[in-house]
């Protein structure tokens, strides 16, 4: 059974760092593109970072250029987050997701997902 579980979200105040994790069991992780997805209350689902599963390349949207950080382990089958200078704006629940494409932005490129973790910056 495929599974990813996130953890590490919690409630911050703003400038604080914080470094979400993924946790892929069921499938090889490595073998796919993964990506980080978050949806604020009353907002849609949007794109915030991925990782190649070849050379781990890296694809950050606009708010997270320079702050956030996707990398991965793939001896630990995870991938990670790490979110510098959080923002208020950044409240929203994370989740990851795993694709067979290169650096898709787009959730229908994804065909895994994981429940999500909660994050809230407090101004």
């Amino acid at each position: 059974q495929v599974q990813l579980v996130e953890s590490g979200g919690r409630l911050v105040q703003a400038g604080d760092s914080l470094r979400l994790s993924c946790a892929a069991s069921g499938f090889t992780s490595s073998s796919s593109t993964m990506g980080w997805f978050r949806q604020a209350p009353g907002k849609e689902r949007v794109f915030v970072a991925a990782i190649s599963r070849v050379e781990s390349i890296t694809a950050y949207s606009d708010s997270a250029k320079g702050r956030f950080t996707i990398s991965r382990d793939n001896a630990k089958n995870t991938v990670y987050l790490q979110m510098n200078s959080l923002k208020p704006e950044d409240t929203a629940v994370y989740a990851c997701a795993a694709s067979g494409a290169t650096l898709p932005r787009t959730e229908n490129s994804y065909f895994y997902w994981g429940q999500g973790t909660q994050v809230t910056v407090s101004s």
